[in-house]
């Protein structure tokens, strides 16, 4: 935690413009666009400019030129779009079904990281729901800050009310929220609410249903080593993976030079039953050791995700989540005199 951060940052007249798809080039030496990012409606920054209403750029359309001009078949668009972010460029597409040429107008970003996160979320989710047959549901918790309590609360509902939760926090890059999220995921389900015409709801609010694991990896570091170890410490559940970074001596960022440039000193150390000092410089080892190799990366895997599920469906067989009583029969009314 000893960061200096200097004043100033990316000019970004030359900031690279980036489309919010993979693109590749195929074996006609055409620059195509093999998969265009979704947009998450609920981020302003994960906005997706093929996705964009009237652009209609999709999957196997080939790029030809970018603001009139023609893309070089070995370094394809990418240094024509230098300093385009935030700008309206034209491009010139071949659609991948045949006919003429079009030209659609777009505005790139300066930033894909939301996007991908974005995405990156959404086919976890969809694995954790498929491989569970719709049993267990799947947060994701980037950091301990305000983003990521508010990614933590943008599924939370829903995905607690399954009967089982994994809580991802792989990549998490720490804050001070940490006491907040343990908080959530040591409710427990003391009643519950039957509302007339609509879904029953756990008292209190939010609490998960079952059992909970946790995955995490060693890019999950400071307030990210943090909630592993309390994860732990509470015995809300196991965690998976690899061995957290190992750096949880807080800073508060309260320094400046003269010039702006910001230097931070370690000064907040932890101690946590079950770890003591020793989270600083080592990390908390998981319950169930998962590496991910490159091997796993590269073929789309994630065995780390996949050994979650199976010991979150393994707790459910000996302990079932908690689920609504049903409303009791009433005796009939009596006759009118």
């Amino acid at each position: 935690h000893a960061y200096v951060s200097p004043t100033g940052g990316y000019n970004k007249a030359t900031r690279q413009g980036l489309l919010g798809a993979d693109l590749s080039r195929h074996e006609d030496g055409a620059w195509r666009i093999d998969r265009v990012l979704p947009s998450e409606t609920s981020d302003p920054d994960a906005r997706s400019p093929l996705a964009a209403p009237g652009v209609a750029v999709r999957a196997g359309d080939a790029v030809v030129a970018v603001g009139g001009r023609p893309v070089d078949p070995t370094t394809g668009p990418g240094p024509l779009l230098v300093g385009s972010a935030g700008q309206p460029v034209e491009l010139t597409v071949r659609p991948a079904g045949g006919g003429g040429l079009r030209h659609a107008v777009v505005i790139p970003v300066a930033d894909e990281r939301p996007l991908r996160y974005h995405a990156w979320v959404a086919d976890r989710r969809a694995h954790v729901h498929e491989a569970s047959g719709g049993r267990l549901g799947y947060l994701h918790v980037p950091d301990m800050v305000g983003s990521g309590w508010a990614q933590l609360h943008r599924d939370l509902r829903v995905e607690v009310a399954r009967e089982g939760l994994v809580l991802d926090v792989r990549e998490n890059s720490g804050g001070h929220t940490s006491q907040l999220v343990v908080e959530k995921l040591a409710r427990r389900v003391i009643g519950w609410t039957l509302p007339r015409g609509a879904q029953p709801y756990s008292y209190p609010r939010d609490a998960p249903r079952g059992p909970i694991v946790a995955v995490a990896n060693e890019f999950s570091g400071s307030d990210g080593d943090i909630v592993n170890a309390v994860i732990k410490a509470l015995g809300i559940g196991p965690v998976v993976g690899t061995r957290t970074w190992g750096g949880v001596i807080g800073i508060d960022s309260r320094y400046h030079l003269v010039d702006g440039t910001l230097v931070t000193q370690p000064k907040y150390a932890s101690w946590f039953e079950g770890h003591e000092w020793g989270v600083e410089n080592y990390g908390v080892e998981p319950d169930v050791e998962v590496p991910q190799t490159p091997q796993d990366h590269a073929a789309g895997r994630d065995p780390q995700l996949d050994e979650a599920i199976r010991i979150t469906l393994a707790a459910l067989r000996g302990n079932p989540a908690k689920s609504p009583p049903s409303l009791p029969s009433l005796p009939p009314l009596p006759d009118r005199p």
